[in-house]
């Protein structure tokens, strides 16, 4: 079913200065500019508005410096979920027809193209969440507990999320798995409607989540559907100061 009422796209940006591996992160340097801001200038370059959530004055300063918009939350949250739902609460009116999409703070390289490619999930009024998958090609990892996996249904909605291999080949030999299927790996970037994502909020934590460590399986087992949408870029995340050495490298 086509939507039929006019979508509001907001991207919200969560951003913390804590971090066990690389504390400061977002204001990490990358061809003197910092992370946070050319997230921010990636997410403008196809949404009409995007917000940093932050609950550190460091950020704040930063943001409002190159000109972003900032919003100041919790330092309670758990997650990025979390505190772009609290975000959502203050720059949106929190309706179905609003669309927030979570853009992850540490990846600088993140393309407009994927972004447009999720905001077309939303076409449909039946979808609620949504995120994007890539094809495994392959010369990658397969086995990577790093990159979790993921099975979808015929429409795109996802059965099931794993850091383990899925599906599991009985009869073939480990290294002939990619041969004989489409492996989909998973791309952290997400959309909600916006009082779907106040709901997800209210949801204890699930036993699948706490053993793959994947919030979006809590979600699954509450009866929620994620549809996905298949982007052929990678995704190129900032996790270590090393992550950040790299990717000054590809700027140049």
């Amino acid at each position: 079913m086509k939507e039929s009422h006019s979508l509001r796209f907001t991207g919200i940006i969560p951003a913390r200065y804590a971090s066990a591996r690389f504390p400061g992160k977002p204001l990490a340097l990358i061809g003197g500019m910092t992370m946070i801001e050319r997230v921010y200038r990636q997410a403008s370059l196809v949404l009409e508005e995007t917000w940093v959530a932050t609950d550190d004055e460091r950020i704040r300063e930063a943001v409002t410096a190159f000109g972003g918009k900032v919003v100041m939350t919790s330092p309670e949250h758990r997650s990025g979920t979390d505190r772009c739902a609290e975000a959502a609460t203050v720059v949106t009116d929190g309706s179905e027809n609003n669309i927030i999409i979570n853009i992850q703070g540490d990846e600088p390289f993140i393309r407009p193209e994927q972004i447009r490619t999720l905001m077309d999930c939303f076409t449909g009024r039946e979808v609620m969440i949504a995120t994007l998958i890539r094809r495994v090609e392959p010369d990658e990892d397969l086995f990577n507990p790093n990159q979790p996996k993921v099975i979808v249904r015929k429409n795109m909605d996802a059965i099931c999320f794993s850091r383990s291999v899925i599906p599991f080949f009985r009869d073939s030999p480990a290294d002939e798995w990619i041969l004989k299927h489409t492996y989909y790996k998973h791309i952290g970037l997400y959309g909600y409607r916006a009082s779907t994502l106040r709901e997800l909020t209210l949801l204890p934590r699930s036993p699948l989540e706490k053993a793959e460590s994947l919030e979006q399986m809590r979600w699954i087992e509450n009866g929620y559907s994620i549809r996905c949408a298949v982007t052929p870029w990678e995704s190129i995340g900032i996790d270590t100061p090393e992550d950040l050495d790299r990717a000054a490298r590809m700027l140049k």
